[in-house]
């Protein structure tokens, strides 16, 4: 696949890494030099100094027969027009990351009557990763899949779980449930049946979503439905947040150093309390019971002010903690190590949304786990394929793969041995990063046709 990456800010060098690695025919416009030189230093893709939404620019890239342009600068404007452009020239598909609230709830509008073909909203959707985790208070991740009737949750095993010492086979789950892949010592596994649960593990559990709550009481200590919250920072992923838990009825605060940042939230807010002061201040946490919240979100543009102060909220005795990320090789030392519960990065979810688009085959979803140590892939069977119809165990799946569900005729499956994949299924696949290529290629198969 020929792909043009508008922007090589984090997501665009990402997405150019993660591309290249699988093959693809990369081209990087990135009209700044520094930029452009880490770029050609350290990935092997072509890179073009230029201006995006420039014509000539588009052509030298090749956009005439690109598969995919990707417009991910700073500036909406310019990647709206760049897709614009793109389109009309020649690329089969665009995309364009927008984060003003105005242009991002227009997408109908863009995607209907000047060609853009998807938009994404990284603080919007960084918000709604949120908002799943709080819904299940034990739960570091939530994703659904199969329109809702497939969740996957990530949990910790608690130290006092039965199952700590037992081999999977032998582990009392409900049985629309599966330990797809387990986190031990930073490394993701993904199991078989003989493997064993160690005190300290992170777990992966998928199945039917009305079914998880029993396993969560299995796996984990069961908490109390999260109903007090408080967000540092009013930026656009703490305004689309409290927006949402509103609707959860949730007790909400929201802090904001900014005076004229704070009249805008209280005028789009109906339920939150708006405070305008500093988060840093241990004074302010104390005097609006920081320690008393069931969860404290730290949303601020800087690392070190969102990992620090989530810390001391820990410690004042909140009983959940999550932080946005943009350094995101940080995130396996914050939550490993330095005890943050979960750290969020719009630009590992942005990435995973349009990874999505760039797979072969029938894919309906992407999700990165674990800051991209493995993938969760949702695939719909729609061609006739040889793997149809054959017991799994004699199928010939790539290693370090797992098929955790399969959905048919809106019935979830958590399959064994003899269980088959038939044609109309969607199925969800586990794999790490260096078996996605062969997972993609062995889905992409279509039985030959008889002469």
């Amino acid at each position: 696949m020929k792909i043009i990456i508008i922007g090589a800010g984090k997501v665009g060098f990402t997405l150019a890494q993660r591309l290249s690695r699988e093959k693809h025919d990369i081209v990087v416009i990135e009209k700044d030099n520094e930029r452009r030189d880490i770029v050609d230093r350290y990935l092997d893709v072509m890179t073009i100094v230029g201006n995006g939404a420039s014509p000539r620019i588009l052509e030298i890239a090749g956009v005439k027969t690109s598969d995919l342009l990707i417009a991910v600068t700073d500036l909406d404007e310019v990647n709206m027009i760049a897709c614009m452009l793109a389109k009309k020239i020649g690329a089969k598909i665009t995309i364009a990351r927008v984060r003003d609230p105005e242009y991002a709830e227009s997408q109908d509008f863009f995607t209907n009557t000047i060609g853009i073909d998807y938009i994404i909203n990284p603080e919007l959707v960084t918000a709604f990763e949120i908002s799943k985790v709080l819904k299940i208070p034990a739960a570091l991740d939530v994703e659904d899949y199969a329109n809702g009737k497939v969740q996957l949750i990530e949990m910790r095993v608690d130290p006092d779980s039965k199952i700590i010492g037992k081999q999977l086979k032998d582990a009392v789950l409900p049985p629309s449930v599966l330990i797809a892949a387990i986190l031990r010592n930073d490394k993701i596994i993904i199991p078989r049946g003989n493997d064993i649960i160690n005190k300290g593990d992170i777990v992966f559990l998928i199945g039917q979503t009305e079914s998880m709550e029993k396993a969560e009481a299995i796996i984990g200590t069961v908490l109390p439905p999260v109903k007090k919250v408080m967000i540092l920072g009013g930026g656009r992923v703490g305004l689309y947040l409290a927006k949402i838990l509103e609707s959860y009825n949730m007790d909400i605060k929201l802090i904001e150093n900014n005076l004229e940042q704070c009249e805008y939230l209280a005028s789009q807010l109906d339920k939150t309390l708006v405070l305008h002061g500093d988060g840093t201040d241990l004074d302010l946490l104390n005097e609006e019971s920081a320690g008393d919240t069931d969860a404290f979100i730290s949303l601020t543009n800087d690392d070190k002010t969102n990992f620090l102060i989530a810390t001391l909220a820990k410690e004042l005795g909140a009983k959940k903690t999550i932080i946005q990320v943009k350094r995101s090789d940080y995130i396996s030392i914050m939550e490993r190590v330095a005890g943050i519960d979960v750290c969020v990065s719009p630009r590992i979810i942005t990435a995973a949304f349009i990874l999505r688009l760039v797979r072969r085959g029938e894919v309906v979803s992407v999700t990165l786990l674990e800051n991209e140590k493995a993938e969760a892939i949702e695939l719909q069977v729609k061609c006739p394929a040889p793997y149809l119809d054959i017991p799994l165990e004699k199928v010939n799946f790539p290693r370090d793969t797992l098929i955790g569900a399969i959905v048919r005729n809106e019935k979830v499956l958590i399959p064994n041995g003899q269980d088959v994949i038939k044609l109309g299924d969607k199925v969800i696949v586990f794999a790490l990063p260096q078996q996605v290529p062969k997972i993609e290629s062995f889905f992409a198969q279509k039985a030959k046709r008889r002469k």
